[in-house]
């Protein structure tokens, strides 16, 4: 793969920025930098990017990009998106691989979280 053709950024709609840099800095301890009130930048998570305000997001089941989160303490993971106010929407469960389970921030937007293993 080309170098100019990586995946270098990612942007996904939320309909409360303010509730979901919350649950961000609170679970995974993501920086964000604001540009007004309808864009917030993020870094510290693995890839930057944004969140920016809109009226309707998507799940993956409508068709939407499905964000995975890595994680080597899937249950630390889990216990940190439900404190920080995640609800999840598929308990943990196995694949080839490894083990996931994805949830909705409190700005709309589904993800998931995996690791190699339960432990």
């Amino acid at each position: 793969m080309q170098e100019s053709t990586k995946l270098n950024y990612v942007e996904f709609a939320s309909l409360d920025i303010r509730r979901s840099k919350a649950f961000f800095e609170s679970a995974f301890g993501w920086s964000f930098t604001d540009y007004g009130s309808e864009y917030s930048a993020f870094s510290n998570a693995g890839m930057d990017g944004g969140i920016f305000s809109a009226q309707r997001v998507m799940k993956a089941e409508s068709g939407a990009p499905l964000l995975v989160l890595y994680s080597n303490n899937i249950s630390e993971a889990q216990e940190c998106v439900e404190k920080a106010g995640g609800a999840i929407t598929k308990p943990l469960f196995d694949f080839p691989g490894g083990c996931r389970f994805h949830f909705v921030e409190p700005g709309g937007n589904e993800l998931a979280v995996w690791s190699e293993s339960a432990k």
